[in-house]
């Protein structure tokens, strides 16, 4: 029978099949920038038949996409600290973290979200120096582009950065552009500055402290679910009482005003009701486990889940007046003729920075997402639960003390002093160096599919070895450092640069 194929059809076929695959390579790459400027456009449709016929119509338009885009960029890059840590310890799935942190991330910001911001961020400006209206609404298009721009450009190196750093940039930036050198309040910019240190090492200091505790109270316990049902009620209890006290302070000032002492009244009463309703539920989900670190994972699991979700809010309570603060200062201005050191936010200025956050993180996050959770420092529920406590800690002591510090400094830094202790705790803990060899004199052997632990599975090891087996990815630590450094230079030179070309065109 003749041959009935035809080699050059099967060339030319399989030429379309590898042309096709590549298409839908490329065309995966595409979607989420398209989606993002699809929103990007239906914000500013939307906006325009709001405010059509109004003066400044046009102004406030293009404000509203900057916002828009503004809001998409916090999104991708500030929410990767709330969940980053409960996906790198497998505690939530990449999907499930996204649709936890974008529910709770909108619904932080309409329910709690400010209802005032000042249109001078942080008050490293004064507002008598830029009181003409066209300059002021320049100064704020030129801030809240550039502060955007910059987060754009720190999510693609893959660098987690402070959001509010980059819109005090941007305001510094434009206010020099404006009013001159001598319109910057130096000593608030100083404070700012002294936050890039405070900050990441207040938060590295707290992780590694309560990792230690864990590691000496219960994971090198010989019973490990005994010292489990003992000391992770406690800490369950601090942890509810710390965001307790956190989403009072930071992202309940729209619906209730308390004072210092209620606050702290408010977490203890959390945290001692959470104390003793965890100590049942821990000891029934304890019940039948066998004494091995793959049980405490479990326990620590759920708590992690909820700080996650509880940080998401109190994140979109207090970071969306970035997006929609200088919105509104530019909307306020453009409607009144004159401006205000304080303004409201509307609830449609609102709903723009609430779905740009959600859709960012959906879009944009989950690079950043893997890069706090997995790619600086392996996390496990255990290690994990430090870093979301010790942000939530951080933040209200911080405060209470009047220091400016930045969340996603405290937070990344709480995973480099976890990672960094681990490093430490490896090579010199007595400790651990006991637990190990008891374990060897009774001839069991600490297996690395049991333990998932690294530092339970090595020997003792010198400083020179410790050196070689680093924990820590130094080339992420100098990446997250040199963004963090240059945020506020990079975005006001950028501010600076945008002031003057609207200048020209406005």
């Amino acid at each position: 029978m003749p041959e009935t194929r035809k080699a050059t059809l099967d060339k030319d076929l399989e030429k379309l099949v590898r042309l096709e695959q590549a298409t839908n390579l490329v065309a995966r790459g595409l979607v989420a920038p398209g989606f993002g400027l699809l929103f990007l456009a239906l914000t500013a449709v939307i906006t325009a038949f709001y405010v059509s016929g109004e003066p400044g119509a046009v102004t406030i338009v293009a404000a509203a996409a900057i916002g828009a885009y503004m809001a998409l960029n916090i999104g991708a890059n500030d929410v990767a600290n709330n969940v980053g840590p409960a996906v790198g310890a497998r505690a939530l799935t990449l999907v499930g973290a996204l649709a936890i942190a974008a529910v709770f991330e909108a619904a932080g910001a309409l329910i709690a979200g400010g209802d005032v911001v000042g249109t001078i961020s942080k008050g490293i400006i004064d507002p008598e120096q830029v009181a003409n209206p066209s300059s002021f609404v320049r100064l704020m298009l030129a801030a809240l582009l550039s502060s955007a721009v910059w987060i754009n450009v720190a999510t693609w190196v893959g660098a987690p950065v402070s959001t509010t750093h980059s819109v005090v940039g941007g305001v510094l930036g434009s206010g020099i552009a404006a009013a001159g050198f001598g319109a910057v309040d130096w000593g608030v910019m100083s404070a700012i500055a002294a936050s890039w240190v405070i900050s990441p090492m207040i938060g590295g200091i707290f992780a590694a402290l309560f990792l230690a505790f864990i590691k000496s109270a219960i994971i090198y316990q010989d019973d490990k679910i005994a010292a489990a049902r003992r000391w992770l009620p406690p800490l369950i209890g601090i942890m509810a009482g710390t965001f307790a006290a956190y989403l009072a302070l930071k992202g309940l000032k729209k619906i209730v005003h308390l004072d210092v002492i209620s606050i702290a009244f408010l977490g203890a009463a959390a945290g001692l009701v959470v104390w003793s309703l965890s100590s049942g539920h821990v000891r029934r989900q304890s019940e039948g486990m066998e004494n091995r670190n793959q049980s405490l994972r479990r326990l620590f699991r759920t708590p992690l889940i909820f700080s996650a979700a509880l940080l998401s809010f109190a994140h979109g309570a207090n970071d969306v007046a970035n997006a929609v603060g200088p919105l509104a200062a530019i909307v306020a201005t453009v409607q009144e003729g004159s401006v205000s050191a304080k303004v409201g936010i509307p609830l449609w200025v609102m709903v723009i920075g609430a779905l740009g956050i959600s859709m960012g993180l959906v879009l944009f996050g989950p690079r950043l997402i893997r890069m706090v959770g997995e790619q600086i420092t392996r996390l496990n529920p255990m290690r994990a639960f430090c870093v979301a406590l010790s942000a939530a800690i951080t933040v209200i002591v911080a405060s209470w003390l009047g220091l400016p510090v930045s969340s996603t400094h405290v937070a990344v830094g709480a995973v480099f002093g976890v990672g960094f202790f681990r490093e430490w705790y490896t090579a010199n803990s007595k400790r651990r160096r006991r637990y190990l060899e008891r374990k060897a004199a009774n001839g069991r052997a600490v297996r690395k599919a049991e333990n998932e632990d690294e530092e339970a599975t090595l020997p003792p090891m010198s400083g020179a070895e410790v050196m070689r087996r680093r924990l820590v990815r130094r080339a992420h630590v100098t990446t997250i450092v040199a963004a963090w450094v240059t945020t506020v230079p990079a975005s006001a030179i950028l501010s600076a640069v945008i002031f003057y070309a609207l200048a020209i065109v406005y």
